[in-house]
């Protein structure tokens, strides 16, 4: 397992990063402790969490999916060992995150609020990595990277970039953050943070945590550039497309326990063009006789502006198989055909 520095940070994360999202809905907690025990015994120190987790998010389990880590961390005694990362949840008309039932807003209040439930949950003192899980603002598209522009309304009660990151630099001062990052956020909300953090000696964001995949390369448009120049790095989520980058929905196959069969979301990876993209995908790496899963991820970790591909299972076998690319170099007619393919399909699923 590859360890790749986290920013312009001291701290060194694997390149494959676990992510947790289904511990407390399609994971028992046990079985969230087995997935944490296979991926660390494979090398992973890196841990990914939300005070949104689990998916699909319910009042009823919202904070499992932390809690679970923390009763690992805690019987494992493992803490000084994992580098651990959650999140706060941006502008959200939900109100069960706070006590007294507000909508979700990136105020300081609101945010050290949240940091608070976190630790908790986690049953540890400091949270090496706290991000923005989505803006406060209106963007033109979840995770900021659309492949056309729709202007959003432009609220009159944004929280300002410059106050959620003052909020977010106390909290470093505090001791109960480490670094802090971002997540679905634009080329110019990451450069706002950047500036802010430069003009006010605020604490600069470390890396960005946004969806990139074979049929969603829209981060390269403009925040690679902003990732390697600034030392921002790509945690890359859905590396797999929720799935369907495997090949296992193929012709309208429905698993029994995937989450398409269990609640419906995948429409990111439902629309126009998406279903010939795919299969062009998984028939190359088959053609190449390669694993679906493992090209996918094995692409994203050979980005030079990723730090760390961020997988997740519902089962030790497809861990395995996703902790299986962290070793897999893709030949250069494969990287070939694949950019190939994209030139063909574009990016069909931002």
């Amino acid at each position: 397992m590859e360890l790749r520095r986290l920013g312009r940070t001291d701290l060194a994360v694997s390149h494959i990063c676990l992510g947790t999202m289904t511990f407390g809905e399609q994971n028992t907690e046990a079985e969230g402790h087995a997935q944490l025990d296979r991926a660390f015994a494979a090398g992973v120190n890196f841990l990914d969490a939300a005070e949104l987790y689990p998916i699909p998010p319910r009042p009823e389990t919202q904070g499992r999916t932390e809690r679970i880590i923390g009763t690992w961390l805690k019987a494992r005694g493992l803490r000084d060992k994992v580098v651990v990362a959650t999140k706060v949840v941006g502008r959200s008309d939900m109100t069960h995150f706070r006590k007294d039932g507000s909508p979700g807003r990136l105020t300081a209040r609101q945010i050290n609020e949240a940091v608070d439930r976190s630790l908790a949950n986690l049953q540890t003192d400091c949270i090496d990595l706290y991000q923005v899980h989505w803006p406060e603002r209106n963007v033109s598209g979840f995770g900021s990277n659309p492949t056309r522009w729709a202007d959003p309304e432009i609220l009159s009660d944004e929280t300002p970039i410059e106050e959620t990151l003052e909020a977010l630099t106390a909290l470093v001062k505090a001791g109960k953050v480490r670094h802090v990052g971002l997540s679905n956020e634009s080329p110019w909300g990451t450069m706002t943070y950047l500036k802010a953090a430069e003009l006010k000696g605020l604490s600069r964001v470390v890396s960005i945590q946004n969806a990139y995949n074979l049929v969603n390369r829209t981060f390269e448009a403009g925040l690679a550039e902003v990732a390697l120049r600034e030392s921002v790095g790509l945690l890359a989520y859905s590396a797999l497309g929720q799935g369907y980058l495997t090949g296992k929905y193929r012709d309208g196959a429905m698993p029994a326990g995937s989450r398409k069969a269990l609640f419906n979301r995948l429409q990111r990876y439902e629309k126009p063009g998406a279903e010939a993209a795919i299969n062009a995908y998984v028939d190359l790496a088959r053609e190449a006789g390669l694993d679906p899963s493992q090209m996918a991820i094995a692409f994203a970790l050979s980005r030079s502006f990723v730090t760390s591909v961020i997988i997740g299972a519902t089962s030790l076998a497809q861990l395995d198989t996703a902790l299986g690319a962290a070793d897999l170099t893709l030949p250069a007619d494969v990287l070939e055909r694949i950019d190939a393919l994209h030139q063909l399909h574009g990016n069909p699923c931002p």
